[in-house]
């Protein structure tokens, strides 16, 4: 919270002095007190990130979040474990002191996401790809598209945007690696490195049907193989796959997978990063002589009974 919101709240300064005193709040810059209050997330990074997007807001009244701040606040995954706050104020001016970064761009608009003044999402994907690497970049991309933060018509803008800013002729490749089927920045990572492999799926979110037309999965990624069955890998996030119900979905899915003949391979993100991944899908597509087959992004795959 800022001096200000106390104040609005009816928080005098001895008031906030007094929760400081007692350890119950703590100053994390000038004006803006630390309440210990989580919020919606449980992520650690997470909660990192968001307050590093809300500190540089609060630290700097009338400033508006930009960049990495402003995609991360607007509900955009793929962002680094820690960012550093940034703003930038509506005229562009210069201003010394407190933490973080000032931008010195004029913005002519900006949209409030849950009180915080943000730049418009296309705008904050132009100034933060050139300054990220290739993996963070793509996967912010991904997200950005999938979960509808940006239109396809932004996205294009944004691409525009970045060019001309430093490091923009270093990504320039990197547009055209987002796809906004990804759900998540672990899907991104591993679909990277299979094709830096020259392993590129051959789908993204494969909708899996048996022979009798019913539903059995819509998988992360997927291979199809000569003798026309099919690699299946899917990724768990830390999360997603831990309650017993989960875990039981999980297996009965896997097992009607497998019971057609279906190749189901399972991984985290640390098998994506340590190079699991890469690895296990090689031996198994080498092992069947697979070959680049492009499967249409609306077209279900039948298993054979």
């Amino acid at each position: 919270m800022s001096s200000g919101q106390c104040h609005e709240r009816g928080l005098t300064k001895q008031n906030v002095a007094a929760l400081v005193g007692r350890h119950e709040w703590s100053r994390v810059a000038r004006g803006v007190f630390d309440t210990g209050v989580a919020g919606d997330t449980t992520d650690p990074f997470d909660l990192s990130r968001r307050r590093s997007a809300l500190l540089g807001v609060l630290a700097r009244p009338g400033s508006v979040a930009t960049g990495l701040c402003a995609l991360v606040w607007q509900g955009v995954q793929g962002a680094p474990a820690r960012i550093a706050p940034e703003v930038t104020f509506p005229d562009g001016s210069p201003r010394s002191g407190g933490p973080g970064r000032v931008r010195r761009e004029q913005v002519r608009r900006w949209v409030v996401v849950g009180g915080v003044p943000c730049v418009p999402a296309e705008l904050a994907l132009a100034q933060a790809v050139p300054e990220l690497d290739r993996g963070h970049a793509v996967a912010l991309m991904d997200s950005a598209r999938h979960r509808r933060v940006v239109t396809e018509g932004e996205f294009r803008r944004a691409r525009e945007a970045a060019r001309g800013r430093r490091g923009a002729a270093r990504c320039a490749a990197w547009w055209d690696e987002s796809d906004p089927r990804a759900e998540s920045p672990i899907e991104t990572a591993a679909r990277l490195a299979c094709t830096d492999a020259n392993l590129p799926p051959d789908a993204l979110q494969l909708v899996v049907r048996d022979a009798r037309g019913r539903f059995l999965a819509r998988v992360d990624l997927a291979w199809l193989l000569p003798s026309g069955r099919v690699l299946l890998l899917e990724l768990d996030g830390r999360d997603a796959h831990t309650t017993p119900q989960a875990l039981f979905g999980d297996r009965h899915r896997q097992n009607g997978l497998t019971s057609h003949g279906a190749v189901v391979l399972r991984f985290t993100g640390r098998d994506v990063t340590r190079g699991v991944v890469v690895e296990e899908v090689r031996r198994v597509l080498a092992a069947a002589g697979w070959f680049p087959h492009p499967w249409p992004a609306d077209r279900a795959f039948v298993l054979p009974t």
